[in-house]
């Protein structure tokens, strides 16, 4: 029901008025091994797949990672089908230092814009939070799944939050 909810959301936002900025918010998908950049596992190829799978037809026109390989990984496929190039917003200072940049470059693109946002467990609902999504959970180690949509408007912002890909462990 959930899923359905979230296509339902993402069709709705996504034919909002043309002054309402779009931002799809999620968390890499899984990696291989716990090193400090690792690559993505099997499950976590076939969550980005599904990523891409789920935003086709959606728009994207900016795409948002972090210097880590695993959030490359996963925004990749949906960069590519969206002929978007992702842009690597440092980790300098620390979490919210990068929550800052990302909020700022976000807000910086133009009122039309679709961007989509990987981050991590520690910045997901921050830049939620960043972006006006009040009500932005905390994220645990183990959830993947989790994608938030952002429509904003000069009046506010409207999130859904909503799961995709394979249903994560926790």
């Amino acid at each position: 029901m959930k899923r359905l909810l979230l296509a339902a959301a993402l069709t709705v936002t996504l034919a909002a008025p043309a002054a309402a900025q779009t931002v799809i918010v999620v968390r890499h998908a899984e990696k291989a091994e716990p090193s400090a950049d690792p690559v993505l596992s099997g499950p976590g190829e076939a969550r980005a797949a599904a990523l891409a799978a789920t935003l086709a037809g959606a728009g994207v026109t900016h795409v948002f990672v972090t210097p880590l390989q695993r959030t490359g990984l996963t925004a990749g496929p949906s960069a590519v089908a969206a002929g978007s190039e992702p842009v690597a917003v440092s980790l300098d200072g620390g979490a919210d230092a990068h929550v800052a940049r990302l909020v700022g470059a976000v807000r910086q693109l133009s009122p039309e814009a679709v961007v989509l946002v990987v981050g991590h467990s520690n910045t997901v609902p921050d830049i939620a939070r960043g972006l006006g999504a009040t009500g932005a959970a905390a994220m645990d180690d183990c959830e993947y799944d989790r994608l938030t949509v952002l429509t904003l408007t000069p009046g506010g912002a409207h999130a859904v939050t909503g799961r995709y890909g394979a249903v994560s462990p926790c």
